[in-house]
């Protein structure tokens, strides 16, 4: 089945957790992209009254466009649910977000959420995180010095580069280095390690984060309660 229907289907699912009077918060990519349409219409038809915080501008206007009440980050109390995507999502429930690079974006929202819905389709379950390269956002400067320092890890960096050939940057005008592992077998060391690398401002390891995982199967949509 074509993946864009898996995700179609996930995003759906996880539409009717949205419940009247809700702070919600909404992530970035493919699949949050049909979760908004879905939310759009349910505002619409059941007079919902929602308010939102995005992760990207993108989300951010797509949503408003479709009648979504939007907000700043800064300007919200405590959210209720966030529903975002992930690129890759181990047995544990740990994730790798970051794949559209706004992974800082994406985790400063989720880590200020009661909740967390990730909707994927099942081509993103996986037994151990890292074929998915995982992302860091890194400040330019001493950034290549920080490489060097990744790459006598055997970490495998490599910068990520937009369609110029250029080094992306991100909502921040950060630059983005993927980290090409294989294998994490230890997220948690891994992500600690990471946070002590002065000039990384943020990586995409979204560990102990996730409360359920919607899944868009090819025999139906399956909703994983992690047990946390």
């Amino acid at each position: 089945m074509d993946a864009s229907l898996l995700k179609k289907a996930a995003a759906e699912q996880a539409a009717q957790f949205v419940e009247d009077g809700m702070m919600l918060g909404l992530g970035t990519g493919s699949t949050v992209f049909f979760l908004v349409e879905a939310i759009a219409k349910r505002v619409k038809e059941e007079h919902l009254h929602i308010t939102g915080v995005a992760t990207s501008s993108r989300t951010a206007q797509q949503a408003t466009e479709l009648g979504i009440k939007m907000i700043d980050i800064n300007d919200a109390p405590t959210l209720d649910l966030t529903i975002d995507g992930a690129d890759e999502i181990d047995a544990n429930f740990q994730g790798i977000k970051g794949g559209g690079a706004a992974h800082l974006l994406e985790k400063i929202v989720a880590l200020n959420s009661k909740r967390n819905v990730w909707i994927v389709d099942q081509s993103k379950l996986v037994q151990n995180l890292g074929a998915f390269p995982l992302p860091l956002e890194v400040i330019p400067f001493g950034s290549n010095k920080l490489f060097q320092r990744l790459a006598a890890e055997n970490l495998q960096p490599e910068y990520r580069l937009n369609a110029n050939g250029e080094r992306m940057r991100t909502h921040n005008k950060n630059f983005v280095i993927d980290l090409h592992i294989g294998v994490i077998e230890h997220p948690h060391l891994l992500g600690d390690w990471l946070d002590h690398q002065t000039g990384i401002v943020e990586h995409g390891l979204f560990l102990d984060v996730v409360s359920q995982v919607v899944v868009g199967k090819e025999t139906g949509v399956e909703i994983l309660q992690a047990p946390r």
